[in-house]
């Protein structure tokens, strides 16, 4: 990470989307316990629980391809699904020149996100940065239609952002109602129980809970300096946020405190490592 309900950034102004993650996943970045250093909360990067600076956009993190003098540029901005391509992108200052100095977050100068407009393909990549600024990664897609691109960065010296530009991939389209809501995701042998339910301008708990063949998972592995990393994006307008949980034990539970900037449908996913192995669980809730 350092891409609808890091959605990289519902800022405070918007009730703190998704507010201020906390306890059951022990942030280690990229090798710190949790006790030393708990992992931070990303999104918009501002202190969730704080007011928006005066003049602050209030508009959520993702839905603006420009903010704060820069500009994420896509090159090319077409892919064809089910086929291999690279995916090549700048980060533009006020002045058209590419960013090429960002501060680290996450062990990560920039973290990307990649979702289809049904909410049915998500991708958290990790692009690299060439020595002109050019930011590239592989990537295959396997849907053809809208996408979605968010770059979470925050550039030296200056303001985290969250920044989103629109992908097309070609291919034969068939769109995708979104997928219906449940409490229970299924991944390569994992079950993940999500409970709670975010309530628009009122904080309340988010958990998640791991487990495999009927046993719960306690050995969970840092991934990116927390033991989870959720992103929720919001049907419709696919505003962004991604938030961490602090420190606590590596499992079976996962919590996040969450606010939701308004009613309606989100699409929710969990990153989370194990045995090496880094795996997506995604859930649809409502807020009302």
């Amino acid at each position: 990470m350092n891409t609808g309900l890091k959605i990289t950034a519902f800022a405070a102004a918007l009730a703190a989307a998704f507010g201020t993650a906390y306890g059951v996943g022990r942030g280690v970045g990229p090798v710190v316990a949790a006790r030393e250093r708990p992992a931070a909360v990303h999104g918009d990067h501002r202190d969730q629980a704080a007011p928006a600076a005066p003049g602050a956009s209030t508009v959520p993190g993702g839905l603006q391809v420009s903010a704060g003098g820069h500009t994420l540029a896509l090159r090319p901005a077409a892919l064809t699904a089910g086929r291999p391509g690279l995916l090549r992108f700048t980060i533009t200052d006020a002045r058209g020149r590419a960013v090429t100095a960002y501060e680290r977050e996450h062990g990560k100068e920039l973290h990307l996100v990649l979702a289809s407009r049904d909410l049915t393909v998500y991708r958290h990549l990790h692009p690299v940065r060439g020595a002109d600024g050019t930011w590239s990664t592989p990537v295959e897609l396997p849907a053809a239609g809208d996408y979605r691109a968010f770059a979470d960065f925050t550039p030296a010296g200056g303001q985290a952002l969250t920044l989103g530009a629109d992908l097309a991939v070609a291919g034969a389209y068939r769109p995708a109602a979104l997928p219906a809501p449940s409490r229970v995701a299924e991944v390569d042998g994992y079950r993940v129980e999500l409970a709670g339910t975010p309530e628009p301008g009122r904080a309340g708990a988010l958990t998640v809970r791991i487990s495999r063949n009927g046993r719960p998972v306690t050995d969970l592995e840092p991934y990116l300096g927390a033991y989870g990393h959720l992103v929720a994006l919001r049907a419709g307008d696919l505003a962004h946020l991604h938030v961490h949980p602090h420190e606590g034990p590596a499992g079976p539970k996962v919590s996040f405190t969450a606010t939701a900037p308004s009613a309606g449908a989100y699409r929710l996913f969990l990153d989370f490592r194990h045995e090496g192995k880094v795996r997506t669980a995604a859930f649809t809730v409502h807020a009302h």
